[in-house]
C-alpha cells in the first residue's frame, strides 16, 4: 500500500474521533499517561478535552538511519521516571499513543505501568492508528490500516529542520 500522508486537519480530526469514541465507551478513567515522542500531541488533546491529568512517559523504539532518510524499528526503551502533575497516579488510566505499529511499544509498556504502579485497577488504550501487522490491540482506536501504510505525520517536517535553515526562511538573525 502506498504511504499514508496526514495533513494537520486530518490529523486533529482523528483525534477528535479518538475521543468520541473513548466517551462513548463511558470509560471513567482518573489519568492519561501519553507515550513521548508520538501521543505527546494525541495526549495533550485528550487532557483537554476531558479535563483529566496528564503524564508523559518516555519511549523510544524507532531511530533514524545515518541520513536520515527513513527510521528502522529496534530495541524499546522505556524512561525511568514519568513526568506529571499529581503526586500520585490515577488508579484508571487511559494510555495514549499515536499508532501501534508492530504493538510490541503498547504491549511492553502496559506490562511496565503494571509493574511499577502496583496500585493500578485498570488500563485502557487508545491510538489514532491501529496497524493490521500489530500484536496488539488497543481498546480504542480511529483508524484501522490493515494494509500498514508508513505514516508521514504533519510535525514530521521538524525532523529534517536545523534551527539556521528556519532563520533563513524566516530572515532572522
Amino acid at each position: 500500500m502506498a504511504d499514508l500522508y496526514v495533513s494537520w486537519y486530518d490529523y486533529h480530526h482523528a483525534i477528535e474521533r479518538l475521543a468520541a469514541k473513548v466517551h462513548a465507551s463511558g470509560f471513567a478513567f482518573n489519568q492519561i499517561i501519553c507515550l513521548a515522542r508520538g501521543g505527546l500531541r494525541v495526549g495533550d488533546m485528550l487532557s483537554r478535552i476531558f479535563n483529566q491529568p496528564l503524564g508523559v512517559l518516555a519511549t523510544q523504539s524507532y531511530f533514524a538511519n545515518a541520513d536520515k532518510s527513513a527510521e528502522t524499528q529496534g530495541e524499546l526503551t522505556i524512561g525511568q521516571h514519568m513526568a506529571k502533575i499529581n503526586e500520585r497516579l490515577g488508579d484508571r488510566i487511559l494510555l495514549v499513543d499515536d499508532l501501534v505499529d508492530s504493538g510490541k511499544t503498547m504491549q511492553e509498556v502496559v506490562a511496565h505501568l503494571r509493574h511499577r504502579y502496583p496500585g493500578i485497577k485498570e488500563v485502557r488504550t487508545a491510538v489514532i492508528w491501529k496497524k493490521g501487522c500489530s500484536v496488539f490491540t488497543p481498546d480504542f482506536w480511529a483508524d484501522d490500516l490493515p494494509h500498514n501504510p508508513w505514516i508521514h505525520q504533519p510535525f514530521e517536517i521538524y525532523d529534517q529542520l536545523k534551527p539556521e535553515d528556519l532563520a533563513a526562511r524566516l530572515g532572522a538573525a
